[in-house]
């Protein structure tokens, strides 16, 4: 299956709650690469490479995360880069 890259900006309650570990977690489970990181404005930045289907998987568990609020996703496609880990930067 065809791997894609896209960039995600998660909005809502996602600081401080342990969002990065389970986000690493979970993409490390699925095989997806790629990284994440908190922003200035409250907001957490994600890139995520892997199948389509993988990376459903990796959003619809955050989304349902009891412990999170997802308000919204900002979310694009870029190019893909390869790549064999996930990593919290």
């Amino acid at each position: 299956m065809q791997k894609i890259r896209k960039h995600m900006i998660f909005h809502g309650e996602v600081q401080e709650v342990g969002f990065r570990f389970a986000s690493r977690e979970i993409a490390r489970k699925y095989g997806i690469s790629g990284w994440v990181r908190n922003l200035w404005d409250g907001t957490v930045e994600m890139e995520a490479e892997g199948t389509q289907a993988d990376l459903d998987c990796l959003v619809r568990e955050l989304e349902q995360a009891r412990w999170t609020w997802i308000e919204h996703i900002d979310m694009k496609e870029v190019p893909a880069q390869g790549g064999y880990t996930f990593e919290i930067r």
